[in-house]
């Protein structure tokens, strides 16, 4: 399943958006506190939703989405939006057999007593045939029932579950070195989901043996490109503790090599061996922030085809949407224009701006995305960021 079109009203920095055509790939670049990783948060939130509730405090559905993870809708809530205190956002998906959807929630608080969040609008859509409209007539019998989604109740969604499966099934990932080097010496508890990567290790001992080591081999043979001295990679369970790691094995003085732990591995290390692991983990939607920190630029610079590349080795192609403030990244010339969402913040709230005609010449005669579009997304005043300093 892929989206193709998201439209959002009153969304933390957005009052209205409305992204047009989605393809495989989605570049979102803008200037900073611009909104771009609000814009991957609806995808996390349409996650957090999709997830049946449970008795945990995040274990899912509308209330913990809203209340519990986020702090409630006022944190939500565009500050432009004024009079209009409901939170909407529409989807528009296809499916790999061509079936098309569209999902369009709406909430706001129930404005009086405990103030939960109440649904003003649930409607999906199938091949242009509503099959869900909300309110029902049920709902207006029994109004407790707006206080959760049928996208999370699994008695309720039969008719497309295949949604709620998609969204709750979401990827995002920002990877935080640290964390993986040291969690287990961090503890505590997981955040939901694990997007920062302190489990990363436990989800590869998840997987299968034969899948793992598959995985692992083409990893290797990407990281003998790039990283010096570098020979072998392997998945390891500590004999005494019984906790995963990954070791790698570097040209040494002994004819064996040298193997390091992760707590050993550089910092860029471990992002691209978590990326390209994350690229082949499953076929749901993946959401990466900022993939090119802490990575050489000349890795960064060919980060666009590799995606390209893992995506059409697939059996099913995986959408991915990326935030990026990279120059390096944004110069392969094979992203097209179409593929990239450039925010800029207006007294209205962010929103997306489109090509202006030199643009498309630019485009046109050959230039790179960060030919022409990151010069229009630095802040104005940049420059003299030094001088605000002294």
């Amino acid at each position: 399943m892929r989206i193709t079109k998201i439209e959002l009203k009153n969304w933390l920095n957005y009052q209205k958006l409305h992204t047009g055509e989605l393809g495989d790939r989605v570049f979102i670049i803008g200037p900073n506190a611009s909104g771009k990783s609000n814009l991957l948060e609806v995808l996390r939130f349409l996650r957090d939703v999709a997830q049946p509730a449970g008795k945990k405090p995040q274990a899912g559905g509308l209330q913990n989405a809203v209340t519990e993870m986020r702090g409630g809708i006022s944190k939500l809530r565009c500050l432009n939006a004024k009079g209009d205190n409901e939170v909407r956002i529409s989807v528009n998906l296809v499916s790999h057999d061509g079936t098309v959807w569209i999902y369009d929630l709406g909430f706001k608080n129930e404005g009086r007593g405990n103030n939960r969040i109440k649904v003003s609008r649930e409607d999906v859509t199938k091949n242009g045939k509503l099959i869900l409209e909300r309110p029902t007539s049920t709902d207006g019998k029994d109004p407790e029932q707006l206080t959760q989604t049928h996208l999370e109740l699994t008695n309720a969604n039969a008719e497309f579950r295949d949604l709620s499966h998609f969204f709750s099934e979401t990827t995002y990932l920002h990877l935080v070195p640290q964390l993986l080097k040291f969690g287990s010496k961090i503890g505590g508890n997981l955040i939901e989901s694990d997007p920062f990567g302190q489990g990363f290790l436990q989800r590869i001992a998840a997987v299968n043996e034969k899948t793992s080591k598959a995985r692992l081999g083409r990893i290797k043979r990407a990281l003998d490109t790039v990283v010096p001295q570098f020979r072998d990679l392997r998945f390891v369970k500590d004999k005494v503790t019984g906790l995963p790691h990954l070791e790698a094995n570097f040209v040494h003085w002994r004819e064996s090599g040298a193997w390091q732990r992760e707590n050993q591995l550089s910092d860029g290390t471990l992002r691209l061996i978590g990326l390209l692991w994350s690229l082949m983990d499953g076929n749901s939607l993946l959401l990466l922030e900022e993939p090119e920190l802490s990575l050489n630029e000349e890795i960064v610079r060919h980060l666009p085809k590799v995606i390209r590349r893992i995506q059409t080795q697939s059996k099913t192609i995986r959408q991915v949407f990326i935030t990026t403030h990279s120059e390096a990244l944004l110069s392969d010339r094979s992203i097209p224009p179409e593929e990239v969402l450039r925010l800029e913040t207006t007294p209205d709230g962010t929103q997306i701006k489109p090509l202006d005609a030199q643009e498309k010449i630019m485009f046109a005669s050959g230039m790179s995305v960060a030919d022409v579009l990151l010069a229009s997304v630095k802040p104005a005043n940049s420059d003299q960021l030094h001088l605000a300093l002294k």
